[in-house]
């Protein structure tokens, strides 16, 4: 066993980061850079990243198997550009169309008012009950917690929340909207019905951000609707960090695993496993930014209450199943950002990214990617079935959707990445969990949680969320 010093004085670290995903490097570079902290970061892994995983064959194509593009945030773009990569943002044109599989057609998400009227996803009964909800005619809210469901449902009407909503849901959750807490998973949205209604309240939230709005000059600028990603992938983000934060001189070690957490006075022991055996590291100052489950086990004998509230975070499984076709093969004009599908069309696929009509360089000529996303919470079964089953079950979906019925054309498989315990779900009481673990921690100075079942799981979000949780820290260390 050796005992790792935190500086030529053998004086403990002033903070030990656990998990170089992006919660933990964002932390780590807030910290160093702008507070000039002595840390270390450990990652279990053999790799920085997390759940963040972009990847290129020498067949030409790139692509992503986690997080596959990010909403320009100001807080995101100004960290690219502290980490050198102003000149690797690609934006993909916020002017692509989104579709939603519906009766066995792509139908284009309306972007205007008068396409709103055109729209045929919705029947005009469902598109004058969806704007007399969004102006403020809807049932006042429900006592206790509302469902996503049961909030949409109520503002909106069924019909929206069945064709738009829902699949909206498990684009970003993979969830089930009668599981998941509106308050939590769309906590900016709920908001806005304390304004009068959602339009309403979406015109004056959007003055209210349009007067924050950072402005540096050396941020670059962008548009609506414009999604973000970097020339080799979003992989290039935390492998930036990690880089800048080793120039520093500041450890962040990979293949470093935490077995033991305990304090003694006012210094954390922390006991690692690590490919050269036993470490131990002493620190004023400890931030967990695993997972949930993960979290809730190392924290199973120190604070068994947040343990326990953590490990009630339910994680579904889903696959990133990665396709490439022929342009040929199209049963239409690939030019937009991907389709979502409702579960009530019989397509077991939750939904498709065009990856390569987003940003260039993603595929050969002639050839289409696409990330193909599958399970989540209403599909448990696909834990079951083997990448060849989870293959042949989204080529058939693509021919249902996509691709022409008649094609003879089979898939090109790039990739396949199942994700056991893939997104966190904000399910009803889940604000309730969270409280539980602050105040847990509360009891325990110094010891901090940050990870994507906080705040949002988007990435922005992570990256606005873990400043704020450096800024907690520097208060403390001070």
């Amino acid at each position: 066993m050796t005992l790792t010093p935190s500086s030529e004085e053998n004086q403990p670290l002033d903070t030990l980061i656990i998990g170089a995903g992006i919660s933990g490097l964002t932390i780590a570079h807030e910290l160093v850079i702008a507070k000039n902290y002595r840390i270390l970061v450990a990652e279990a892994q053999d790799r920085v990243g997390g759940a963040i995983t972009s990847a290129k064959n020498d067949e030409g194509y790139l692509w992503e198997e986690g997080p596959n593009s990010f909403q320009p945030a100001p807080e995101l773009l100004r960290l690219a550009v502290q980490v050198g990569l102003k000149d690797e943002l690609v934006l993909a044109d916020g002017k692509l169309p989104r579709f939603v599989f519906l009766n066995g057609k792509l139908n284009a998400l309306p972007m205007s008012p008068p396409t709103a009227i055109t729209s045929k996803i919705l029947t005009w009964g469902g598109k004058i009950r969806l704007a007399l909800g969004a102006i403020g005619f809807a049932r006042p809210a429900m006592a206790g917690e509302e469902s996503v469901d049961q909030f949409f449902s109520r503002i909106l009407g069924k019909q929206a929340v069945e064709r738009l909503v829902a699949p909206f849901i498990s684009g970003v959750y993979a969830g089930d909207p009668k599981r998941l807490s509106a308050k939590a998973a769309f906590s900016k949205i709920a908001k806005l019905e304390t304004y009068g209604g959602l339009l309403s309240g979406a015109i004056l939230s959007s003055k209210e951000r349009k007067a924050q709005k950072l402005n540096e000059p050396n941020i670059p600028k962008t548009k609506a609707g414009e999604l973000g990603s970097f020339r080799q992938g979003i992989q290039m983000l935390p492998e930036a960090i990690a880089s800048k934060l080793r120039e520093t001189g500041t450890a962040v070690k990979q293949k470093w695993t935490l077995r033991s957490l305990e304090k003694q006075g006012d210094i954390y022991i922390s006991k690692f496993d690590t490919p050269s055996g036993e470490e131990t590291v002493t620190s004023r100052s400890v931030v967990l930014t695993t997972p949930a489950y993960v979290t809730a086990k190392l924290l199973e004998d120190y604070l068994p209450a947040a343990s326990q509230a953590l490990n009630e975070i339910f994680y579904p499984t889903v696959a990133c199943v990665v396709l490439a076709y022929p342009k040929s093969e199209f049963a239409h004009d690939m030019k937009g950002f991907g389709n979502l599908i409702p579960r009530t069309q019989g397509v077991r696929t939750l939904g498709t990214i065009w990856s390569s009509s987003l940003f260039a360089g993603r595929a050969p000529e002639g050839w289409q990617l696409l990330l193909n996303f599958i399970g989540g919470t209403l599909d448990p079964a696909l834990a079951k079935l083997s990448e060849s089953e989870i293959i042949a079950a989204v080529h058939a979906d693509l021919k249902k959707t996509i691709l022409r019925p008649d094609t003879k054309a089979e898939p090109k498989a790039i990739a396949v990445h199942v994700w056991d315990k893939a997104i966190p779900q904000y399910e009803i009481g889940h604000l309730d969990r969270l409280a539980t673990v602050e105040a847990e921690l509360q009891k325990s100075q110094g010891l901090y949680v940050s990870a994507n079942f906080i705040g949002g799981v988007a990435l922005g979000d992570c990256i606005k969320r873990s400043l704020q949780e450096a800024n907690k820290i520097d208060a403390f260390l001070k």
